[in-house]
């Protein structure tokens, strides 16, 4: 999320190594981005350590982007509730099915302007709402703009603004379950986040090696060289290390306050559905 021209495209591409966003559905990068918020649903396989996994990427182009961007966010927190909706549906069918189709939002990727300055109204009141019903991982875009020192004093200050403001990001400290997640999950709250990050789709060649990167005039900005950016500390973050437990944290806690509300305030049991489709999916 975010508004236009932050790369977001360029991005998610990159962290799945496959044209999973606007481009595979046949958008094109001249055709004009809509000006009102709209939820783009693309699927695509990709493969990991030789294990195939389903992705969804939700993409809503036009966020940000009008000039009156009261409640904006609705659209985008309506979509993720029916798709608590559709689960909890299928969940309490009597007949229900063994694998019950999984279109449940799992992790949000909000992208921040690199202003080097502090996060904008916008940014505090749409990670405010949604935190509440999904999983945000806060992420700086196009990070090659700032110089080092600009770029940890920013983190700093976005972190701080976050924490001022009570919103809680992935990985939510609450929901550390022993020390050694504690610790571990402490360290990537307090050094890591906001994730710094920059895209490419190009290749070029640095010493004798042919390389994601950005090219500039003082030279290559290497997409997956640490010591350049953090965009392999998100993709190992994301698809690695905290893949399973971003699914669980949507579960047991994101659907389940859903579910308990939504079943509180009806009195009662969602209608039967009597779809029948089995899928497995992990949805971004």
């Amino acid at each position: 999320h975010r508004q236009s021209g932050l790369g977001k495209s360029t991005l998610v591409n990159t962290l799945f190594k496959s044209q999973v966003s606007r481009k595979s559905s046949g958008w094109n990068r001249e055709e004009k981005i809509p000006k009102t918020v709209e939820i783009k649903a693309i699927g695509h396989v990709i493969e990991e350590g030789g294990v195939k996994m389903k992705l969804t990427v939700i993409d809503t182009p036009g966020f940000g982007d009008q000039i009156n961007n009261e409640n904006c966010w609705e659209p985008i927190e309506k979509y993720i509730n029916e798709q608590y909706e559709k689960f909890l549906k299928e969940e309490v069918n009597i007949a229900r099915k063994k694998h019950i189709p999984d279109t449940r939002v799992h992790c949000c990727l909000y992208f921040i302007s690199p202003t080097g300055h502090s996060l904008r109204p916008l940014d505090l009141e749409f990670m405010k709402h949604l935190s509440k019903v999904v999983n945000i991982i806060p992420v700086i875009a196009k990070a090659d703009t700032m110089t080092l020192e600009e770029k940890i004093e920013f983190k700093q200050r976005v972190r701080k603004e976050l924490e001022v403001n009570g919103i809680e990001f992935y990985p939510q400290k609450e929901f550390d379950e022993d020390l050694e997640d504690k610790m571990e999950n402490d360290k990537i709250r307090q050094e890591s986040m906001p994730f710094a990050v920059v895209g490419s789709d190009k290749e070029y060649q640095v010493n004798e090696k042919r390389v994601l990167g950005r090219k500039t005039p003082w030279g290559i900005i290497e997409v997956e060289n640490v010591t350049h950016c953090e965009f392999a500390l998100l993709r190992d973050f994301v698809i690695r290390t905290h893949l399973q437990d971003l699914k669980e944290v949507t579960h047991n806690i994101h659907y389940e306050t859903y579910r308990a509300k939504r079943l509180n305030d009806n009195g009662g049991l969602p209608p039967v559905s009597n779809d029948t489709e089995e899928t497995h999916e992990s949805n971004l």
